[in-house]
């Protein structure tokens, strides 16, 4: 059985939702409760298209899901059998119910998910063939092309090979054709679709969330495959035209696992979730005590190979990455360097053969870290993907991967996402330290034990501080600049700190190296300016003291988050104690507090904490 979680990780701009169902049930229920379920993607139109009689009918509207509820009552009273239906979050072309989704030129009516890059030359080459355009949108002019090749080829898939050869840029489809009753068409190139079986018909989704409602089997759609669904079967056409029926496979992720579970948001909940996430990721990859990448086909021969490291990330996977480059070079002894994803294929950085190249991303679709895998792979260099979501893009083209098991992260901002990425790294360093010969097997079982039960414990115990953390976020919420501030592992952590807090509450937040501020940054405290300073390294205490106490002098509020073995601060306002068992039960409490400070001080803001405004869950556009 496969871990099916098709859930998508944090990311920025143009993640829409796509769901389209053909069979013998009724098909508008369907769709608004699938689109109702992506919902946490974020979006800003939402739109269907359905078959009523010989004709689709399209219903669509800026704004939300109830919008278009009542919109279809007034506008279709027949059962459907077939539709499509879309969220969008607005690129080209500003949220309205014109620019909303599906398009319709001619005989076809389609959603998209992706950016058709070529869409202005396609679009100036319809229009002096005659064609007009209503939206602003590369979506339409998508369907205008296709339109074209079905009225010359006169066979859909065909007819789809011929339009998407002349488009640049990803996409996923769902399409309808006038004149083919009952059937559902989908094609996909850089953006996932995900084929199902239900008891009384077949689906097509973006996520896997959407379908669990209806069915536990589901296939992946790959690159540039087309699938042909009606009410007797689905069929797929490879990309050389041949062609099969999809190998069904079954999740075990529930509708419930979706779900808020009583908590005011999902990431609430999510947060919550944690400790078990970690036990998840990390339980199964251990044996007598050891690391133990065995059933993910990894053997310590492959860690004592590597010489060096590459870690390419984007947003906070991209800050695990940062801490994850501490741990293996002082635990394993391996040169490591951390990239973000955009740029790396611009300033690729000096590849030896012995260099591994690790991915990091939850939802496995991340455009510029799908892109950075394949740079590595056309340079023949070892790769290693860590994602949340099985079967998807990067964790089927990386070489070697690690599922991190987190479960549905449904809220756009990670937590539980990052935290469990952050813990498969930390085993990970273990494993090569210990492949290496740099640490004994004493000291490895101590790190695995670390982390296995301490990392979990620790997080508990700072759940157990929310009220704390909540008085404490009264502090920040007022204002509209925070700065966060930390040496050695805590720059990196902080880095996650400040991310967390501007995405959810729309404070202006920045992290710092705290020996750095003297160095310009010292300039924009002032009287009332909230300061987080992180201090989890013993080593380090009294340096960062030093800097706190630099920032109060200017007038700086500060919250420290430090050792529940660290002097008492005479500066810091108020003090967050944090467990001293071991390293990583430090930096995990410590990573749990963070992000209980950005949640509750989004609370007493207002915001729309699951859905912040111009966020989406995963970036699949570049």
């Amino acid at each position: 059985m496969k871990r099916g979680f098709f859930v998508a990780s944090f990311g920025y701009t143009n993640m829409c939702g796509i769901i389209g169902y053909t069979g013998m049930g009724n098909a508008l229920p369907k769709i608004t409760k699938g689109l109702s379920v992506l919902e946490y993607r974020g979006y800003d139109s939402v739109g269907l298209a359905a078959r009523i009689g010989e004709e689709i009918a399209t219903v669509k509207c800026r704004g939300r899901i109830g919008a278009l509820e009542e919109k279809l009552k007034m506008q279709i009273t027949a059962e459907s059998h077939t539709a499509i239906g879309h969220t969008r979050w607005a690129t080209h072309g500003g949220p309205s119910d014109i620019n909303a989704h599906p398009h319709r030129a001619g005989r076809v009516v389609l959603v998209h998910n992706g950016i058709i890059e070529n869409d202005g030359e396609l679009k100036r080459e319809l229009t002096a063939a005659g064609r007009t355009f209503l939206s602003e949108t590369d979506t339409e002019v998508a369907a205008a092309l296709l339109d074209v090749c079905y009225d010359e080829q006169n066979d859909p898939v065909a007819a789809i090979r011929a339009a998407t050869a002349r488009m640049r840029g990803s996409y996923a489809f769902g399409i309808l054709f006038e004149d083919r009753a009952d059937e559902v068409f989908a094609v996909r190139a850089g953006s996932p679709l995900i084929l199902a079986k239900g008891a009384d018909g077949y689906y097509l989704a973006s996520d896997m969330t959407a379908l669990l409602p209806f069915t536990s089997e589901y296939a992946c759609l790959e690159e540039g495959e087309i699938a042909h669904l009606c009410a007797s079967g689905v069929t797929v056409y490879a990309a050389e035209g041949k062609t099969h029926t999809p190998v069904w496979l079954h999740t075990d992720m529930t509708p419930e696992a979706a779900q808020k579970g009583g908590f005011a948001h999902f990431m609430q909940k999510e947060i919550e979730e944690q400790p078990h996430a970690i036990r998840q990721s990390l339980s199964p990859r251990t044996a007598s005590g050891l690391p133990d990448f065995s059933a993910d086909g990894i053997t310590p021969d492959f860690w004592r190979a590597v010489g060096s490291v590459q870690i390419v990330a984007c947003g906070s996977a991209m800050h695990a990455g940062l801490l994850g480059v501490r741990l293996f070079e002082e635990l394993a002894g391996v040169p490591t360097t951390c990239h973000v994803a955009s740029e790396y294929r611009y300033h690729p950085p000096v590849a030896r053969e012995d260099t591994l190249v690790i991915l990091i991303s939850q939802s496995g679709e991340t455009a510029d870290t799908l892109a950075a895998l394949r740079d590595a792979k056309r340079k023949k260099l070892s790769t290693l993907a860590i994602v949340n979501a099985v079967e998807t893009s990067i964790a089927r083209e990386a070489e070697r991967r690690i599922y991190t098991y987190a479960g549905p992260e449904i809220a756009v901002a990670t937590t539980k996402g990052y935290c469990t990425q952050l813990s498969v790294l930390y085993l990970i360093a273990a494993a090569m330290a210990h492949a290496k010969g740099m640490i004994g097997e004493q000291e490895a079982r101590a790190l695995v034990n670390t982390l296995v039960e301490d990392a979990p414990a620790a997080v508990e115990g700072m759940l157990a501080k929310k009220e704390m953390l909540r008085s404490l976020a009264e502090l920040v919420a007022q204002r509209e600049h925070v700065f966060f501030i930390g040496r050695g592992s805590d720059c990196a952590l902080a880095e996650e700190g400040a991310l967390k807090l501007k995405e959810i509450s729309y404070i202006h937040a920045e992290a710092y190296a705290a020996g750095e501020l003297k160095h310009g940054t010292i300039s924009l405290i002032e009287e009332g300016t909230p300061v987080v300073a992180l201090s989890t390294e013993q080593e380090l205490y009294d340096k960062t003291e030093s800097n706190v106490r630099e920032v109060c002098s200017r007038g700086a509020r500060v919250i420290l988050l430090c050792r529940e073995d660290a002097p008492v601060s005479a500066s810091a306002e108020k003090t967050v104690r944090l467990p001293i068992t071991s390293h990583a039960a430090t930096l995990f409490a410590a990573l749990a507090a963070l992000q209980l400070l950005a949640y509750e001080a989004a609370v007493l803001r207002g915001t729309d904490i699951d859905r912040p405004r111009n966020l989406a869950k995963s970036v699949t556009v570049e």
